[in-house]
């Protein structure tokens, strides 16, 4: 046997407990019964090692899935001391570490000393999931009442309550009864875009649930894919590829389960390697509108701080007109001004919505006008500087603004008995606190060029989720970011466009935009109640595992919608044009996808009009 002094403080001898196991230490729940307490005599297997320390599986294993056979030895100045295969006992002090209040504590052992090696050259075999493990694949943790997004948030801390933890009813049980433990992952596709580091979220030989036809993971209603685990960074220094796609294969995996900067990974033995790659891109929308009343299309497009000198402004250009063939009326979201992210005073951006009409028009679009109402400065969050807002392109040989009048950044726009205007386009109630540090919702009224035929549109870009918590952080349920302030938001929203119907029952009206929110969630879920709009995607049929216009983590989500009242239902069709979330980050023009519906507009007798069912749940329409 090889033995070796402590290698912290050779003058220093620490009352210790006497020789317990790894799953003692680790114990049944989330913090250690040992924690801050001194151990000596801890016998494993080495499994792996990182550069700051080495992962240590148990030799007496016991019987409950609940306690991790497994634990991270922290400590770089061990680290050569010991080898993969190595059988050894030791001692160190049970520690818990977070570098943030919002993250879990990671059990481990510290100030590893008196290192004994008792063999060497033992068989490494990681535990293989899917097979002799598998994770839960909808509830991440029992105290989330079922729901991650349940309000009120941050009810409860797992470093307070420390749960018994039940891995076969819940993920994060299960992956933290794994923590420090070899696994092997198998048969895996990649279900996210890498980020700057190439991690990536994967999928492999387990149960799934909410699996999209391109591959990835969509969230639905109580079901936010805990399933999917993310590859971290390599233990050898390698670095993962940041070129990969959604839906891309890769080679087996065998790693370590570690929580790390907010989720449980896996942290590779080496670097990921690619198998084959999904080539498979977005193609346009099969939706081709007419440009007639009863065949008008209305598209939604959150381009991502868009300025004239922008990377991405042709890009958008193309997508607009030839994936979403130059919509009659294009709803714009994150339009910067003038002189994008400098902070100079200016809040115009006439010349960064003509610098995307002219390139348009130049990828073979319709020619477009354009309207806003530029904010005050520094006024509506975003970027600092960039003055982001929504605004309107728009096709003037198809429709025009009905009696344009345009208001300014402090004017409210008011429904008159005519079922008019005030202000046409008009900000809705810019001064309420609702809309404070956000952007102010644009409404506007527009008809035919034969002025016979009336619609409403409503262009909204909700407060972010900024503020947020992880969905396997401490906090729970998570803390869903300004979720109050966009259920205020949504509210002020729902009151203009009740007060409409009121005027005018019969009122064809679309809001649409980039709302940061999820249809099963309670902002979203106020304005359908309150408003009386129906989401397209509900009427048309799409199925819940397609409708997604972004990827954040592990899942495909929607936060871009189209609601409608009941006079615009009539023989509706939607689609998502997936031509960012197909691609990695360097081949995107947005970190959102556009939608594009086309619509009936075309006025009708009082009475005539009625809700388009569309086919049974699960089929789309087109």
């Amino acid at each position: 046997m090889r033995s070796f002094a402590s290698l912290s403080a050779l003058c220093c001898v620490l009352p210790s407990v006497a020789a317990v196991t790894i799953a003692a230490i680790n114990g049944n729940a989330y913090i250690s019964p040992l924690k801050g307490e001194s151990v000596s005599g801890v016998e494993g297997l080495v499994t792996a090692i990182g550069e700051d320390g080495f992962y240590l599986r148990s030799s007496t294993p016991d019987s409950d899935d609940a306690t991790s056979e497994s634990i991270y030895v922290y400590g770089s100045s061990a680290v050569s001391n010991v080898t993969v295969g190595d059988v050894i006992t030791l001692s160190g002090k049970v520690t818990e570490y977070r570098s943030q209040t919002a993250y879990l504590y990671l059990t481990e052992i510290t100030s590893p000393s008196s290192i004994v090696i008792k063999s060497s050259g033992s068989d490494v075999i990681p535990v293989v999931i899917g097979k002799e493990r598998s994770p839960p694949t909808e509830v991440y943790s029992g105290l989330d009442t079922g729901d991650v997004y349940a309000v009120p948030n941050n009810v409860s801390q797992i470093s307070v309550a420390n749960p018994v933890l039940k891995p076969e009813l819940y993920a994060m049980d299960f992956w933290e009864s794994l923590s420090g433990e070899l696994v092997s992952l198998t048969d895996l596709t990649i279900i996210t875009k890498p980020n700057q580091y190439g991690d990536v979220f994967v999928r492999g030989n387990w149960d799934v649930s909410g699996l999209n036809e391109h591959g990835g993971l969509t969230m639905t209603a109580n079901d936010s894919n805990p399933e999917a685990i993310k590859i971290g960074t390599p233990l050898d220094g390698t670095s993962n590829r940041d070129d990969s796609k959604v839906g891309d294969t890769v080679e087996d995996v065998i790693g370590v389960v570690q929580w790390k900067f907010g989720q449980y990974m896996v942290l590779p033995l080496t670097a990921l390697n690619v198998t084959s790659s999904n080539n498979t891109a977005a193609t346009p929308s099969t939706l081709v509108a007419k440009g007639t009343c009863n065949s008008l299309s209305i598209g939604s497009y959150n381009v991502e701080n868009l300025a004239p000198t922008s990377s991405n402004v042709n890009k958008i250009a193309d997508h607009i007109a030839n994936y979403l063939h130059g919509p009659a009326v294009m709803c714009l979201q994150e339009i910067q001004d003038d002189s994008g992210p400098t902070d100079d005073g200016i809040v115009s951006a006439n010349l960064t919505l003509s610098t995307l009409a002219d390139l348009i028009s130049a990828a073979g679009g319709p020619t477009y006008s354009f309207t806003e109402i530029p904010p005050l400065d520094n006024a509506d969050g975003g970027q600092p500087g960039g003055n982001i807002r929504v605004a309107y392109l728009y096709n003037p040989s198809i429709v025009r603004l009905r009696n344009e009048n345009i208001g300014s950044a402090t004017d409210s726009t008011e429904v008159l008995p005519s079922a008019e205007l005030t202000y046409n386009p008009g900000l809705i109630d810019p001064t309420n606190e609702a809309w404070d540090e956000s952007r102010k919702p644009l409404a506007a009224a527009w008809e035919t060029l034969d002025g016979k035929n009336k619609f409403f549109t409503v262009n909204v870009h909700l407060s972010s989720k900024g503020g947020g918590s992880s969905l396997q952080g401490d906090l729970r349920p998570p803390v869903n970011g300004a979720v109050e302030k966009r259920l205020a938001q949504a509210t002020v929203v729902a009151n203009f466009i009740t007060t409409l119907l009121e005027t005018s029952p019969n009122a064809k009206i679309l809001a649409t935009g980039d709302f940061n929110e999820f249809s099963f969630v309670e902002p979203l879920k106020s304005l359908v109640e309150n408003s009386g709009l129906r989401e397209v995607d509900d009427i048309v049929g799409i199925p819940y595992t397609e409708r997604y216009t972004y990827i954040y983590d592990s899942n495909h989500q929607q936060l871009d919608h189209m609601f409608i009242s009941r006079g615009m239902a009539r023989n509706v069709k939607v689609e998502h044009v997936h031509v960012n979330t197909w691609v990695n980050y360097d081949e995107s023009g947005s970190d959102h996808d556009p939608s594009v519906g086309v619509f009936d507009v075309c006025q009708v007798p009082v009475g005539g009009e009625g809700v388009c069912k569309g086919k049974k749940k699960g089929v789309r329409r087109v």
